[in-house]
């Protein structure tokens, strides 16, 4: 079982059947499976997408805005979706704090490092939103530079998808899932498994990832407690 994790969700997932915003349901399920993995002694990092509210690349794309613009409102949608976490958890009796990358006044604490382990150490999940305070960042890199930071084992990202594949699964119905992979050979057969400034970073300081679907019922637990689902890349 592992100690202590990085927990990535996809903005996404929160949408639920909803085609925007934020599914009351999801966060209740998202909640009750990370209580039932903290109970069991795990403590959990977590940053969560912007992408069910606003994502820049789209932004940018679809209106010509300016990207450092566009990243800054995809920062402030990772907020929205914390404080709805947050809010949830809390309806559920599982102690979780707000740490923002971005300064936000009043509203939230700012993220620390020693804060932050300190509130982890007490069982409390730390949410942390607004990627790596910079814009031409994913979230996927705010996720590795945080589980590093604070002395994470390994990085979770809850997918739609249970797992790295050979090809996209959707469109290739011939594409096979990876049970493990190296970073090379992730590299190597361009498989998207984190964008490549997040994926060479955790290559750099070797911290393992796990990608697995967190649409399943029961898998959020099974990631974090250490089971073998989904796919390992190390």
């Amino acid at each position: 079982m592992y100690k202590r994790v990085l927990l990535k969700l996809s903005g996404e997932v929160l949408l639920g059947r909803s085609d925007y915003g934020i599914d009351a349901a999801v966060v209740k399920r998202i909640g009750t499976e990370i209580r039932d993995a903290v109970s069991k002694g795990v403590e959990i990092a977590l940053i969560v997408g912007g992408g069910n509210i606003f994502r820049g690349a789209e932004g940018v794309s679809e209106t010509g805005m300016t990207r450092a613009v566009a990243d800054g409102m995809g920062m402030l949608a990772t907020m929205m979706n914390a404080l709805a976490l947050k809010d949830g958890f809390h309806h559920l009796d599982l102690p979780a704090v707000v740490l923002s990358a971005v300064p936000m006044g009043t509203l939230v604490d700012t993220f620390q490092r020693d804060r932050a382990i300190e509130h982890m150490m007490q069982k409390r999940v730390i949410i942390i939103p607004g990627g790596t305070s910079n814009p031409f960042f994913t979230t996927d890199t705010a996720a590795v530079l945080r589980a590093l930071e604070t002395d994470c084992e390994i990085i979770l990202k809850g997918t739609k998808v249970d797992g790295v594949y050979s090809a996209d699964p959707k469109k290739d119905p011939s594409a096979t899932r990876y049970e493990k992979l190296s970073f090379d050979e992730a590299i190597t057969k361009n498989l998207r498994v984190m964008d490549l400034s997040a994926f060479a970073m955790a290559k750099d300081h070797r911290i393992p990832i796990r990608v697995f679907n967190m649409l399943t019922a029961g898998a959020i637990t099974k990631a974090l407690i250490g089971e073998n689902i989904g796919t390992l890349v190390s």
